[in-house]
């Protein structure tokens, strides 16, 4: 099974460091049958990508409670074992909750398939979604509309061995 991986620069550079994401369990996105049903889509990479995308959103949210981290959203693709992601049965019903995953235990990084960056342009615009995201959660339109403008930059494609030069 294919999950998504949020994690910010910061984060990629410790997994770097380390060898591993997460300690388990950790939080990642995947094709779900909630998501499945949400997406109604039987494309395999159109809901591929809408899991990645939740995982955009979800660094996103690991950038808004990160001050400090540069303000370009990551994604790690990694293939787990079937039985190693599961969704959380408590979350099911929760629309914020599509792809969500738990992954039982630490991966190696060294599994990963590809990692998932944004560009540098797309940094002040990832910026002001991570500044408007609480006041987007508490239903303002407008600050959604600058949220949303950040998930207007796709997210470059990178091999595992490009990690280095992504955390400097």
């Amino acid at each position: 099974m294919r999950v998504y991986v949020p994690l910010t620069l910061p984060g990629l550079a410790e997994a770097h460091r380390t060898g591993q994401l997460g300690d388990g369990p950790f939080l990642a996105y995947a094709v779900t049958p909630a998501l499945r049903e949400w997406y109604l889509s039987d494309d395999v990479e159109e809901l591929e990508y809408a899991a990645l995308s939740r995982a955009a959103l979800a660094s996103l949210r690991l950038l808004a409670a990160d001050a400090g981290a540069p303000r370009r959203r990551v994604v790690v693709a990694v293939d787990v074992s079937d039985g190693a992601a599961r969704p959380d049965p408590d979350r099911a019903l929760d629309p914020g909750a599509l792809g969500e995953v738990r992954v039982a235990g630490s991966v190696r990084l060294a599994k990963a398939a590809a990692v998932h960056v944004d560009a540098a342009d797309a940094e002040a615009d990832v910026a002001a979604a991570a500044d408007a995201l609480p006041a987007a959660d508490g239903g303002d339109d407008d600050a959604q509309f600058v949220v949303d403008g950040a998930e207007d930059h796709e997210l470059l494609w990178y091999a595992t061995q490009e990690i280095p030069n992504l955390v400097g």
